[in-house]
């Protein structure tokens, strides 16, 4: 005879469009009754997720009647937790989102896959706003792949830690005019990450509201690739003017980037625009040269689709690349190249977009 836990298990299959989490990871199934032929299943789908409703009940019904002695599918909808989020990721706990005292704005960057230049662009950015006169912070929620303390040349620096428990703060690194905090300070650079949701969504909670950021005008969260628990965690949690989608004009990468830009739209987050790296390879004998390595027209297409500005087009050059590593971000090092120009119009297209 079928049991409440084998249903639950099957129904792992239903997946929320935008999160590709599970129902049950998601704690959107609030009850499991099974009595054969019969299976009464109750939902809770977040306000945000209320589109999806008619597909998740009938895939979920499918499921239910393939099992060999269930004929009945009796589905109920409870009262749906609120948009403002989930107080903790994959529990299903409505809490309001919580403001960072003395932060203004909170602008994250994401990208649908790796590779496509995320964190350099999260890292021009918050330096070209901090060229602005502003005062930024930059938290680095990429925990599995922490790269901006290398770009940012502090690689080598330990962050102040003041306090115990629940008063523990951590004093963010300064420089280049923004203050930074990242996993890549507090752990080996050759030391693997290896935590499960939870664990990561207490870590950025903690980067959030446990970092001594004083006054910011702007914190820029550079967020991993994908639609996962940092996604989730960071909405869910605090707040957000918006987010930049980064992507590249490769197909696969704007197949990615649409996923990503659609999960936030889904969960009621603003999307600032699209910033397409890697536009083209601009050679450093001949920059009046361009040469489109990886395609044309990606970025422009995801912005008109998804009905959001183009807000950038970073062409490929060399100081660029050479900068990340050396930890000099080129809108500091070059700030006569192409790319620091293209990333300063970035910064003064954003503030107009939040402003």
């Amino acid at each position: 005879m079928t049991t409440a836990e084998e249903a639950r298990i099957i129904l792992e299959r239903v997946k929320d469009s935008g999160s590709g989490r599970s129902l049950d990871e998601l704690g959107w199934i609030e009850q499991i009754r099974v009595d054969p032929p019969k299976a009464i299943l109750r939902l809770k789908i977040p306000d945000f997720a209320k589109g999806q409703i008619q597909r998740l009940a009938q895939e979920t019904r499918n499921l239910l009647q393939g099992l060999h002695d269930i004929d009945e599918v009796q589905i109920e909808l409870g009262n749906s937790p609120s948009q403002g989020g989930i107080g903790q990721a994959g529990h299903g706990e409505p809490s309001p989102l919580q403001s960072i005292p003395d932060v203004k704005q909170v602008i994250a960057v994401s990208s649908g896959k790796g590779g496509v230049g995320k964190s350099t662009v999260a890292v021009n950015l918050a330096c070209a706003l901090a060229k602005q006169g502003l005062k930024v912070g930059l938290l680095d929620a990429d925990i599995y792949g922490p790269n901006t303390p290398i770009m940012l040349g502090v690689a080598d620096k330990t962050p102040e830690v003041t306090g115990s428990g629940a008063d523990q703060q951590i004093i963010p690194i300064e420089t280049f005019g923004v203050g930074m905090v990242s996993m890549g300070l507090l752990i080996d650079e050759h030391q693997p990450v290896i935590w499960r949701g939870p664990m990561l969504n207490g870590i950025i909670r903690q980067f959030l509201y446990q970092a001594r950021w004083g006054h910011r005008d702007v914190l820029v969260v550079d967020l991993p690739p994908g639609t996962g628990d940092a996604q989730l965690s960071l909405a869910q949690a605090v707040p957000m003017a918006g987010v930049v989608i980064v992507t590249t004009p490769q197909r696969v990468s704007l197949q990615d980037a649409r996923r990503g830009l659609a999960m936030f739209k889904q969960m009621g987050v603003r999307v600032l625009g699209v910033v397409e790296n890697m536009t083209a390879f601009v050679p450093p004998d001949q920059p009046e040269q361009s040469y489109a390595l990886f395609g044309s027209g990606g970025g422009k297409q995801l912005a008109l689709e998804s009905e959001v500005p183009l807000l950038a087009q970073i062409p490929l050059e060399m100081p660029s690349l050479d900068g990340k590593d050396e930890g000099r971000p080129i809108v500091n090092s070059r700030p006569n190249s192409i790319s620091a120009e293209v990333f300063r119009e970035l910064a003064v297209s954003v503030l107009e977009s939040v402003s």
